[in-house]
């Protein structure tokens, strides 16, 4: 059996398990993937579709940049060009008289002659300050799909971590419920043994057996839903299903620094991504709305080329033009307007997204303290609970071997103990999605793991 500690060699382990097994046997197993919380966020973030989507949003967005940039730099082509034609001078508005003393017919149209021109031309943008707001509002856009990637990222690891805490709350349950029909089995052959001694009665065994057959019921419900988590989990990781996940770390109790609630609220505000994304999209409105309304102002563009023109190639002479254009846009039929108040209204539209992501952030702080620190008692309250539950088990139990009582006391015990177990199981579930909903509110995820 192999194993893997970190995300490094996941693959090599994955290969050199399945390697191993198809040597032992015709069918190779299921090849086996140890994560701890930390390899499974790795992961993640390595193979999550979501993030290299975003990741490809990021090259989308430097394209259109790059795109916008061009704009504003010189634009230089070139041709060679070799024809062969005739003319028909009347179009020039030479008389016909004077075409008739060119030899020419009535038509003026000329012989046919070659033309050899070989060129470069040469566009550059002087000034415009719409297509120099139009380049700023891009490369914006650019810092804006980084941070929705960064938002991606740190989403991908809060639920990445959250599923990862519902799949050891899922092996929790099942070694809870091992753990119940054990019980149930020794309680039961005590049960015979008391009967056999003629102290109980048939209808001990039979409840005993019943309680016992409905532990096993619970077994398999939560055997099944721990399968279930743990196909969720491996569906957030992005990697194949046909591997053995094995969770290395375990459910439990850590130590949490208690904060208040305005240090909390400061650090969140510095840290989220989600309010600095806000504001750059908010800048992003704002330069684009610009760009239309610097559509108003004059543009000024340099042409020029250069080349050689003649009847042929060896016979050709240099030739140039160069001039400057000045664009002054007059009236367009009320189309700029309209963008212009369609880009008003982006911009007012962002800033009251500003203000919902804000409270949607103060609101997860609230909300997650509120958790964390119920949960911690809850953790508290459901230990102890457990702990009395396993008191009220053995004294039903010595009540029941002393002939003093049936086992309905064992039964209603046995009840006391699976739902104390429950209790400390979905407790510490609790608290643990509370840490990584209050890392994920303050914008500390690094902390987790």
């Amino acid at each position: 059996m192999l194993f893997c500690t970190g995300f490094v060699t996941l693959w090599l382990c994955l290969v050199g398990t399945g390697a191993a097994s198809a040597a032992e046997t015709e069918s190779p197993a299921q090849p086996e993937l140890r994560l701890s919380l930390h390899d499974a966020i790795e992961a993640a973030l390595d193979n999550n579709p979501k993030v290299r989507l975003l990741k490809e949003q990021i090259q989308t967005a430097q394209g259109i940049a790059d795109t916008s940039r061009g704009a504003l730099m010189p634009n230089l082509s070139g041709f060679v060009n070799q024809r062969n034609q005739t003319v028909n001078l009347a179009t020039f508005g030479i008389p016909t008289n004077k075409l008739s003393t060119l030899g020419l017919g009535s038509g003026g149209i000329t012989d046919p002659f070659n033309v050899f021109d070989a060129r470069a031309t040469i566009v550059q943008n002087i000034f415009s300050m719409s297509l120099i707001q139009r380049w700023r509002a891009a490369r914006t856009g650019v810092e804006v799909a980084s941070l929705e990637a960064e938002i991606a990222k740190r989403d991908t690891t809060a639920t990445v971590a959250l599923l990862y805490m519902e799949a050891l709350r899922a092996e929790a349950a099942v070694k809870a419920g091992d753990a119940n029909v054990e019980l149930s089995q020794r309680l039961l052959k005590l049960a015979q043994d008391r009967k056999k001694s003629g102290v109980a009665t048939g209808l001990d065994v039979t409840r005993e057996q019943v309680h016992m057959e409905n532990e096993k019921q619970r077994l398999l419900v939560a055997q099944s839903d721990r399968d279930s988590a743990k196909l969720n989990l491996i569906r957030a990781l992005g990697i194949d299903f046909d591997v053995r996940l094995t969770l290395a770390d375990e459910l439990k109790l850590v130590e949490v620094a208690i904060q208040a609630p305005h240090d909390v609220l400061a650090a969140a505000r510095e840290n989220r991504v989600e309010l600095k994304a806000q504001a750059t999209r908010e800048k992003l409105a704002a330069l684009s709305l610009s760009s239309v309304t610097s559509e108003r102002l004059p543009s000024l563009n340099f042409n020029g080329d250069y080349g050689m023109i003649g009847l042929k190639a060896e016979e050709s002479f240099a030739t140039r033009s160069v001039g400057v254009t000045l664009s002054v846009p007059v009236f367009d039929g009320g189309q700029r307007e309209g963008r212009v108040s369609e880009g008003r209204s982006k911009v007012r539209q962002e800033s009251i997204r500003m203000k919902d992501v804000s409270d949607q952030v103060t609101l997860e702080v609230r909300n997650a303290l509120i958790t964390l620190a119920s949960s911690r008692q809850q953790v508290a309250v459901s230990e102890e609970g457990l702990k009395l539950a396993m008191r009220e088990l053995e004294l039903a139990r010595d009540r029941f071997e002393a002939g003093i009582a049936n086992n309905i006391e064992v039964t209603n015990a046995q009840t006391s103990v699976a739902r104390a177990r429950d209790n400390v199981i979905e407790a510490l579930f609790r608290f643990n999605a509370s840490r990584v909903n209050l890392a994920r509110a303050e914008g500390k995820l690094e902390t987790l793991y």
